[in-house]
């Protein structure tokens, strides 16, 4: 994904785990009487999906390019901030390597002290807005990830899936193509969950 987004700039990593309602711990069924021997085999039918795929910017789940974009616009001010101070930060060090061996040593010093300060305001408010980010990232993307677990759940019922494996998270050695249901889903769940202007978070 090419979107060029605050994460990207402030170098933060951010991993979206897009976990389905399936693969969450559910308490143990109670075990069926045991089936007399040469009974029948349960029908199962398993299909997989890339959960990866659901942060597609053209391809992917439309709402999440939304909030991610809403995300962004948000902490543009903090972004900009930011990238004033290492530009200030850089050049300032830029003027000190260059007068190194002419300059005062006291003036120097001076300089090299105001270095050392604004890089510690910058560690500060990089850090400060990596925890504001991951923040409002976790409040704008929960409702997302709960309605994307709902409908595959939905999804998978209503054709007659017993199991989703999610190859994105559990590695698979082979999966045939036709188990594949990643697109089919994402434009059922796009279909039914236009984007609008209430999309974008409050």
């Amino acid at each position: 994904m090419k979107r060029k987004n605050l994460i990207a700039a402030f170098a933060f990593t951010a991993i979206v785990a897009l976990a389905p309602a399936l693969a969450q711990t559910r308490p143990a069924p109670t075990p069926p009487a045991a089936a007399p021997a040469g009974g029948p085999i349960p029908d199962s039918r398993i299909a997989v999906i890339y959960s990866a795929e659901f942060t597609a910017e053209k391809t992917g789940i439309a709402k999440f390019g939304v909030l991610v974009n809403a995300l962004n616009k948000e902490f543009e001010p903090r972004k900009k901030e930011i990238e004033a101070l290492q530009q200030k930060a850089q050049q300032l060090n830029d003027e000190i390597e260059k007068t190194r061996n002419l300059a005062d040593p006291k003036q120097l010093q001076v300089k090299t002290d105001q270095l050392d300060q604004l890089k510690k305001d910058l560690q500060r408010k990089s850090e400060d807005a990596q925890a504001a980010v991951d923040k409002r990232q976790q409040e704008i993307l929960q409702p997302l990830q709960d309605d994307i677990g709902k409908a595959l759940e939905v999804y998978a019922r209503a054709h007659g899936i017993n199991v989703v494996i999610d190859v994105s998270r559990v590695p698979v050695v082979y999966a045939a193509d036709s188990l594949d249901i990643t697109r089919a889903f994402i434009d059922e769940f796009n279909s039914k969950n236009p984007v609008t202007t209430q999309a974008t978070p409050r």
